[in-house]
C-alpha cells in the first residue's frame, strides 16, 4: 500500500515507518521538518497539506503518529486537533480509504486541553465515513526510563504517595509501531478504538523501582513526592498565570505532571468508576524491564525532552 505518514520523526513515528517498509508498504513521510519527512510543508494550513504533502497523488493510506510537543492548548489545538482534521479532510478530497491514528490512552478520562483535543479530532474521523483505526498506548518506555540515570547514581528512586497510586502495562516504541501496522491488515482492528498494552502484569512504579534496584544490585531506596505538594505549586501557579502567559503554561504543565502522577494509564472502567488491568489488552513481547537493562549497558539511550517530570 501507499502511505502518507505524519509524525515520522518522533520515536514511535521512526519505529512505525521502519516496520511499513519492512512488510513493504510504500512509505511517504510529510511534516515541518527535513530528515525522515520526505516532504515538508506546513501541517497547520490546508494548502500546504494538499500541495506539499498529497500534491494530488493517490494514497491507500494515512498513517499518523503525530502529536503536539508538550500539551499546551496552543499547541494541542494547533496539531493534536486542527492540522489531523485539515489531513483528514485532504484525505476525503484525494481518495484514500484507510487513516491509523495514534491517540493515548488517557483521553478516556479527559481533564487536560490536549486530551480534548485528541477526542475532537477522533470524533472527526469516525465520522468521516474513512476505514479507521484509533490507537491509545498505556505507557511508552521512554516516559518511565526517566530515573534510570539518577538510581545509577545512587539517589533514591521517587515516588508519589506510597508508589502504588497507579499502574500502567508499558508498551516498547517496537511493538505500538507492529501494531499500528497490522490495522492496515486486521479487519478486526478496523473501524475501532483500541486501548493497548504491552505484555506481563501492570506495574506500580514502586515495582518498577524494585525491578530496577534489583537489575543494579543495589539495595532499594525510595523518596516519597506528596501529590499536595504539586496540588499547591499549581494553586500558585495558576494564580500567577492570571498575569503571565509563560507561568500559565508552567501551570498546564505542572498538571499533566500531576495527571500522570495520579491516574493510571489502564482502561478505566466506567460502570465500577475504576482503572481495570485485566480489562486492558496486552500486545507484544518486550519488556521494560528488559528496556532498563540495555538502557543500563548503554545499548539504548533515551531523549527525555518535554516528556521528563522527574
Amino acid at each position: 500500500m501507499r502511505i502518507l505518514m505524519l509524525g515520522a520523526t518522533g520515536t514511535i513515528g521512526r519505529a512505525t515507518r521502519a516496520e511499513l517498509l519492512a512488510r513493504g508498504h510504500e512509505v511517504v513521510c510529510f511534516g515541518r521538518q527535513t530528515g525522515l519527512a520526505q516532504r515538508v510543508g506546513d501541517v497547520t494550513y490546508i494548502i500546504s497539506v494538499e500541495r506539499d504533502g498529497f500534491r494530488g497523488e493517490v494514497f491507500g493510506a494515512v498513517v499518523s503518529c503525530m502529536a503536539s510537543r508538550n500539551g499546551l492548548p496552543r499547541d494541542a489545538w494547533a496539531i493534536d486537533h486542527k492540522a489531523h482534521s485539515l489531513v483528514l479532510k485532504a484525505a476525503q478530497k484525494f481518495g484514500v480509504k484507510y487513516f491509523v491514528l495514534l491517540s493515548a490512552i488517557c483521553v478516556q478520562k479527559p481533564k487536560l486541553a490536549f486530551q480534548y483535543a485528541k477526542l475532537a479530532f477522533e470524533a472527526e474521523l469516525i465520522a468521516s465515513g474513512l476505514t479507521y483505526s484509533i490507537v491509545r498506548p498505556t505507557a511508552y518506555f521512554k516516559s518511565l526510563s526517566g530515573q534510570v540515570a539518577r538510581v545509577m547514581k545512587g539517589k533514591p528512586y521517587l515516588v508519589f504517595g506510597d508508589g502504588h497510586l497507579t499502574s500502567c502495562k508499558p508498551i516498547s516504541d517496537g511493538d505500538v509501531a507492529c501494531y499500528m501496522a497490522n490495522c492496515l491488515e486486521d479487519r478486526l482492528l478496523q473501524n475501532a478504538i483500541l486501548p493497548i498494552g504491552g505484555p506481563g502484569e501492570a506495574l506500580t512504579p514502586r515495582v518498577q523501582g524494585q525491578q530496577l534496584f534489583e537489575m543494579l544490585g543495589k539495595a532499594p531506596r525510595f523518596r516519597t513526592v506528596p501529590v499536595g505538594l504539586m496540588s499547591a505549586i499549581i494553586f500558585v501557579l495558576e494564580i500567577l498565570g492570571r498575569f503571565s502567559r509563560r507561568i500559565a503554561d508552567k501551570a498546564e504543565l505542572a498538571r499533566i505532571g500531576r495527571y500522570y502522577a495520579t491516574e493510571s494509564m489502564l482502561v478505566w472502567n466506567p460502570a465500577t468508576q475504576k482503572y481495570d488491568a485485566a480489562a486492558t489488552p496486552s500486545f507484544g513481547t518486550e519488556t521494560l524491564q528488559q528496556f532498563h537493562e540495555k538502557l543500563i549497558k548503554g545499548e539504548v539511550t533515551v531523549d527525555l525532552g518535554e516528556a521528563a517530570v522527574f
